[in-house]
């Protein structure tokens, strides 16, 4: 444990406790906000600038806000959370707890939960207090568990005992260290990784939902099988992690240049408007889909690579823009906005909306780390790299701002085979990808290790 843990001493066993306690509710990773005057119920929440709260508090559909107080529809959007405060008494839920997300700000803030909440914290939440300290638990299910504590109380002093020590993401302290002994969780991972390095070639396998690892003969092990390593389980809420990392396999050529055999998908959507949504997708390629390049009869292909910075595919006739975000500063200027592909009379061919984008992003965690592998068959194996790449602080909008510049972009595999019979055959794939490299535009911070 280290020095500033030590220091804290027996301070720490009170916020221990409380981290146990919502661990035993379901809680899987924690954090803490210090709050602020302005931080109660008639100022909401406030969740930090941008939107990186989102990766962090899992929350429902984002949604326009007609309330009133929003002025339009596009002013601001929100989020529902399932929060529940947690006292002696158990969890009690605040129906109406919700996100807040203000674009052009841009923050994030919460509110709503105090409104019909059985046993909550109603004085402290509603003050103007400094030193109070706000403590999350978050559920694999996506329930958000809460408790907050003045400043005078001993969760509190443990707290700010510890805090200095604790990495942070935004406005919050990931709690994790203090779950795992003043063990840093980044040193973790590390030396996880570092002895499935160590292992050398790994036999292909796939960690069962009872948490017992088996054999997988498909070519495509290289993730499944790191996270049967790292005794990761699935889950249904978000993408697979470790002490609140998210981890990504991705294929190399070698272990000296490091150089990635193929580009990183980012998510796969379906469009959620245009031609592609409101008259199907045969009516979509009849009108812009392309006879097969290979000879195969009586089958239509939409392929291509599409960019931003790029004029009318040559083989679609369409291109890819964003409505609705501001370049030069980065912010969301219309959230009924989104990534649309448009023909050369500015038809929309298919659309993604700003919405939609969100909540596929934010599955993602705040941190993530990218682990090389090579791979050697049969019978299908895995050797692990000893230099990964650890990125830390995602956003939706620094998304956009990729795909803005270009270096995001839609990569489609979508075809209809019996064309012309009467009960044609489609497969859909939409997906967003970026070189490898390019990473870095979509995170706030990466280091090599």
């Amino acid at each position: 444990m280290n020095s500033a843990l030590n220091k804290a001493n027996g301070l720490i066993t009170p916020l221990t406790h409380l981290l146990d306690q919502m661990a035993a509710h379901g809680a899987v990773r924690f954090y803490a906000k210090r709050l602020a005057p302005n931080d109660n119920s008639k100022n909401q929440v406030y969740l930090g600038g941008g939107f990186g709260a989102l990766n962090i508090i899992p929350h429902g559909p984002v949604e326009g806000d007609d309330s009133d107080r929003a002025g339009s529809v596009r002013d601001r959007a929100k989020a529902m959370v399932s929060f529940f405060w947690l006292d002696e008494d158990g969890l009690a839920l605040a129906p109406d707890a919700q996100l807040i997300l203000y674009p052009k700000y841009p923050e994030v803030r919460m509110s709503g939960f105090l409104r019909g909440a059985e046993r909550a914290p109603n004085v402290l939440m509603k003050s103007r207090d400094e030193g109070r300290v706000l403590v999350f638990g978050i559920c694999a299910d996506g329930r958000v568990l809460g408790q907050v504590v003045a400043a005078d109380d001993p969760i509190a002093h443990a707290f700010d005992a510890a805090a200095s020590s604790l990495e942070t993401a935004g406005v919050f302290h990931d709690l994790e260290k203090l779950r795992q002994d003043g063990t840093d969780p980044k040193d973790a991972l590390l030396a996880a990784l570092r002895r499935i390095h160590a292992k050398g070639w790994i036999a292909s396998q796939k960690m069962g939902r009872a948490g017992v690892p088996a054999p997988y003969s498909a070519r495509n092990g290289g993730g499944y099988t790191l996270e049967a390593e790292l005794g990761i389980a699935p889950n249904g809420y978000a993408d697979p992690d470790y002490m609140g990392w998210e981890v990504k396999q991705y294929g190399v050529s070698d272990f000296t240049s490091y150089r990635a055999r193929s580009p990183v998908t980012l998510m796969t959507p379906e469009p959620t408007g245009g031609l592609y949504r409101e008259e199907g997708v045969a009516a979509f390629l009849h009108r812009y889909g392309y006879a097969d390049k290979s000879g195969k009869a009586d089958r239509i292909n939409f392929g291509g690579i599409y960019t931003a910075s790029r004029d009318f595919h040559a083989d679609t006739g369409l291109m890819l823009r964003l409505d609705g975000f501001d370049t030069t500063t980065g912010k969301i200027t219309d959230l009924d906005g989104g990534i649309v592909l448009l023909d050369r009379d500015d038809n929309v061919a298919a659309s993604w909306g700003f919405r939609g984008i969100m909540a596929h992003w934010n599955r993602k965690h705040a941190k993530a780390v990218y682990v090389p592998s090579l791979m050697q068959f049969p019978p299908p194996e895995y050797s692990y790299g000893n230099v990964v790449q650890l990125c830390e602080g995602t956003d939706v909008l620094l998304l956009l701002a990729a795909i803005s510049a270009g270096s995001v972009y839609y990569d489609p595999g979508i075809k209809m085979e019996d064309a012309g019979s009467a009960r044609p055959v489609i497969k859909r794939r939409s997906q967003f990808r970026v070189r490898h490299e390019g990473l870095s535009a979509l995170y706030k911070s990466i280091s090599r290790a």
